[in-house]
């Protein structure tokens, strides 16, 4: 049954981001435009109309990323204990910000911040700040239902971010980060602890 052109579109979109993953991961985001084109089977100027250029199609990678990373904190909305959906999302957090991939990403937009700014908004616009804001989205929902007790969701989203990501500043300095699955779960669960009883209720 042929596909229709809606369906065509989410196909090649899709390859194109995979590529993206996987050249950017080998090549760094210095890679070419058409290194990834080719990767995913398209023509260049097809990347181009749909994402604009490299910094829009690394946006898009980040966001694809962020959704998956936060869709937890929509189920959490659901009645779930906070602790526990926080722990899991600062789970996922952890093991993204240290990837490889991520903290390559990272250095190069923290590098080129000055001469290559599409780039470094693409990073932080896409990520960071996306993230914060679905979040403080949660907090406030969970705060309305009574299960926590945040008067500043978005300066409390800040506050949950910057706990995690004080590894990814270490890996990025080049010292010892965690990475065992052991440690992450048990870092995970203090940090959402303690951000708890700094925002429970009662």
């Amino acid at each position: 049954m042929p596909r229709i052109a809606g369906q065509v579109d989410l196909v090649k979109s899709e390859a194109m981001l995979d590529a993206a993953s996987q050249v950017i991961a080998e090549r760094g985001v210095s890679a070419p435009v058409e290194a990834i084109a080719k990767r995913a089977g398209v023509s260049k100027q097809t990347l181009y109309n749909r994402y604009g250029g490299k910094a829009g199609l690394i946006q898009a990678l980040i966001r694809r990323r962020i959704d998956t990373l936060t869709a937890p904190l929509a189920d959490g909305a659901e009645g779930a204990a906070p602790e526990a959906v926080l722990a899991a999302f600062a789970r996922d957090l952890l093991t993204a910000m240290l990837a490889p991939a991520s903290l390559a990403m990272t250095r190069v937009a923290i590098q080129g911040a000055v001469d290559m700014p599409g780039i470094a908004e693409a990073v932080f616009g896409g990520g960071a700040r996306v993230s914060r804001a679905r979040l403080a989205d949660y907090l406030r929902a969970e705060s309305a239902a009574g299960r926590l007790a945040v008067d500043n969701p978005a300066l409390a989203a800040d506050l949950f971010s910057g706990m995690v990501s004080a590894w990814q500043m270490q890996a990025l300095m080049g010292a010892p980060a965690p990475t065992d699955p052991e440690t992450l779960d048990r870092l995970s669960r203090e940090i959402a602890r303690r951000f708890v009883r700094a925002y429970g209720v009662g």
